[in-house]
């Protein structure tokens, strides 16, 4: 009998709800009851009725849409295993499936957004994950490669086939920004400019931990030599490093006329405590450093390979001061040569987070840090503003000068950094040489914004004071 009044009951409630002259007092009248007669199975429905009728209600006072774009658009949220993908658009309906990310599997998801006349895909910067199916896609479809950070949905409301239907909404709608994604040969050029950087940063820290080793052993070689790793160094270093053992007195026949640390100093640093557990290590980083160095001068000469079609450009960037050839490598694997990527110098500024961010709130701007964009091009740019803010004669060494007193080293190096991103921008897209524009710039262009400043202050003072163009 319960249960049919149950059946019965929740029937009435749907049948309550269709009549659009329910009140919310009715509803709570009810909602009451029920509660205290222990019926919850009741009093759940209710609220489920009451929801998605006040829920409909609103969206049928109130629904805002937006011009659809694209026609035919796909969704994709990519993972390491799979890929959700979900077709819109018009004279479609929309459909949800999931492929596994193989090359078979990638290969029949185009075939099936070919089927059904799909010309535009949107999915997230997921790592990696996204190479292997723009490798596929890319050439049969425009792919938008959108910053996951750009298109969050609803909290609460995360799944794979939501987060795939709500990018082909966003895609539809012409509400998505895609990143940039250069060329095949300026990517390949990029893998090698990276991994080089990688592989010095190995040797570098082989070298700190090679040092620590000999600082263990009681050899004070970094305190008498300005470079362990030269000449005189590593030929004390394979001496250290004999099986048979070494005599500090024997050593000093290996000293270059040009170290500047006395010859007693030098003996006393390379008394130490050598046991054979400190000869291994020693031995196997220097093996290992070795090592990197003749795959850093491989990987070199595949970049230079690859560079020469650039080599014109190249030549061009190294004008700048602070800029060598593997700099200008290195600016041009980052941005690539087509400037119309970006619409402005500021777009790529922006885009290398080498430039402030907006920071305005109740009327008033405030100083913002720096965006999040490319860090590898960050890095590179800081390396280069700190070879460019110690040249002399120039323009740059002179603005980090003015600027480092006011505003500190680091973003004193952070504004040469963009001054050379800039200036790269406009040699590559307008095919010019570089043009140094002298210390004595900066000191022209703050006379220039002083005489505009006591122009204006005579304007006020005397509205129908008329100044000679050659004014100064």
């Amino acid at each position: 009998m319960r249960a049919k009044a149950v059946i019965d009951l929740s029937d009435t409630i749907e049948e309550l709800f269709l009549i659009e002259e329910t009140s919310i007092s009715r509803f709570f009248l009810l909602f009451t009851a029920f509660r205290q007669k222990g019926m919850n199975i009741i009093h759940s429905r209710l609220i489920l009725y009451w929801t998605k009728n006040k829920t409909k209600a609103a969206m049928d006072k109130g629904s805002i849409e937006f011009e659809q774009v694209v026609e035919r658009g796909c969704g994709l949220d990519v993972h390491k295993e799979n890929v959700v993908a979900t077709i819109q658009g018009k004279g479609i309906k929309t459909m949800t499936k999931s492929y596994s990310t193989f090359t078979g599997s990638l290969e029949k998801l185009r075939a099936w957004l070919k089927k059904h006349g799909i010309t535009h895909i949107a999915m997230e910067s997921t790592g990696v994950y996204w190479k292997p199916i723009f490798n596929v896609l890319g050439d049969d479809f425009e792919i938008l490669l959108v910053n996951a950070r750009h298109v969050k949905n609803i909290p609460g409301h995360k799944t794979d086939k939501r987060d795939s239907r709500w990018l082909a909404k966003l895609l539809l709608c012409g509400l998505l920004k895609g990143s940039f994604i250069p060329p095949r040969s300026i990517r390949e050029l990029r893998d090698l400019t990276r991994y080089r950087k990688k592989l010095i940063g190995q040797i570098t820290s082989d070298r700190n931990r090679f040092q620590k080793i000999l600082e263990d052993a009681n050899i004070k070689l970094s305190v008498v030599l300005t470079d362990i790793f030269g000449v005189t160094g590593m030929k004390m270093i394979s001496a250290i490093l004999d099986e048979g053992g070494y005599h500090p007195e024997d050593l000093l026949q290996f000293v270059h006329g040009r170290v500047k640390a006395s010859r007693s100093d030098i003996l006393e640093s390379l008394r130490g405590h050598v046991t054979g557990h400190h000869r291994f290590m020693l031995r196997t980083i220097l093996s290992n450093m070795h090592r990197l160095e003749t795959t850093i001068a491989e990987v070199t000469v595949r970049i230079d390979e690859l560079c020469a079609p650039y080599n014109l450009e190249i030549d061009r960037l190294s004008e700048m001061p602070g800029v060598d050839r593997n700099g200008a490598v290195g600016i041009i694997a980052e941005i690539g040569l087509d400037m119309g990527q970006f619409p402005s110098s500021h777009h790529l500024a922006s885009w290398a987070g080498i430039c402030p961010g907006t920071n305005e709130s109740a009327g008033k701007n405030k100083s913002g840090r720096i965006t999040h964009g490319n860090k590898y091009l960050r890095s590179l740019l800081t390396e280069l503003g700190w070879a460019g803010s110690r040249s002399k004669g120039t323009y740059f060494g002179a603005k980090y000068r003015s600027l480092v007193g006011r505003r500190g080293k680091k973003k004193a190096i952070i504004a040469i950094g963009h001054k050379i991103l800039v200036a790269a921008y406009f040699i590559i897209k307008d095919n010019v040489h570089f043009k140094e524009l002298g210390p004595e710039h900066l000191d022209n262009f703050r006379k220039d914004k002083l005489v505009a400043y006591y122009k204006k202050q005579l304007k006020q003072l005397q509205p129908n004071l008329e100044f000679d163009g050659h004014a100064a």
